[in-house]
């Protein structure tokens, strides 16, 4: 009976179903299941099969969007149970896109795939400059630090945040993550960073960073 409610979740999510996802795990919940078993066998598992999709292009970022939304319609429910647990996540994660650069879509479709995978994602916004990403790194301590540039003339600005992260010694106590239509594997590893090609590859890369791949 549990494995079919966790799989009636898992297809609700794929299937954009906030409403019935929110009703499944509420359902779950009132039968006894762990707040934790929910979360990584139903929520977790729906979101993983959701990045598979969009990997083998069988769903887009459109239907990724929606499939998030249903998912955190189900984290919602169980979130009081979850800190009565003392669920923790993987780890913080925090993103931005960089000073010069107003793009947005791919790092919050990589926040939403992230937080799917069970991290906690703090979006700190567009066009932010070294020097502010550098202070909220202190101010929030994060696992990895994703850093993304859509622009060839923008893609500078995630060395200048790298170089200043190793002028402060901050450097070693962090990962750092690119991704962006300029950016490249060679330019990562050019500048002290991981680059990772889409949002798919982006939970994986930061689970391997976080030593849960």
């Amino acid at each position: 009976m549990k494995e079919k409610l966790f799989e009636e979740i898992m297809e609700s999510i794929m299937d954009g179903d906030s409403a019935g996802v929110a009703s499944l795990v509420r359902q779950a919940a009132d039968e006894g299941i762990a707040a934790g078993e929910i979360l990584n066998n139903a929520l977790i598992a729906g979101m993983s099969e959701v990045g598979v999709l969009f990997k083998e292009g069988e769903m887009f970022v459109p239907e990724v969007l929606v499939a998030s939304k249903a998912l955190q319609s189900g984290i919602e429910v169980i979130k009081p149970l979850l800190l009565a647990d003392d669920i923790k996540s993987i780890g913080r994660i925090m993103t931005v896109t960089v000073e010069g650069d107003l793009h947005d879509i791919g790092i919050k479709l990589c926040g939403l795939m992230l937080e799917g995978a069970g991290f906690e994602v703090i979006y700190i916004g567009v066009d932010k400059p070294a020097g502010e990403i550098v202070a909220k790194i202190k101010e929030l301590d994060p696992m990895i630090l994703g850093m993304s540039a859509m622009l060839t003339t923008t893609m500078a600005n995630m060395k200048e945040v790298v170089d200043i992260l190793k002028e402060e010694g901050l450097y070693d106590k962090l990962h750092v993550m690119i991704g962006g239509a300029p950016t490249s594997p060679t330019f990562g590893e050019k500048i002290g960073a991981r680059y990772t090609a889409d949002a798919n590859e982006c939970v994986s890369v930061a689970k391997e960073l976080a030593g849960v791949a």
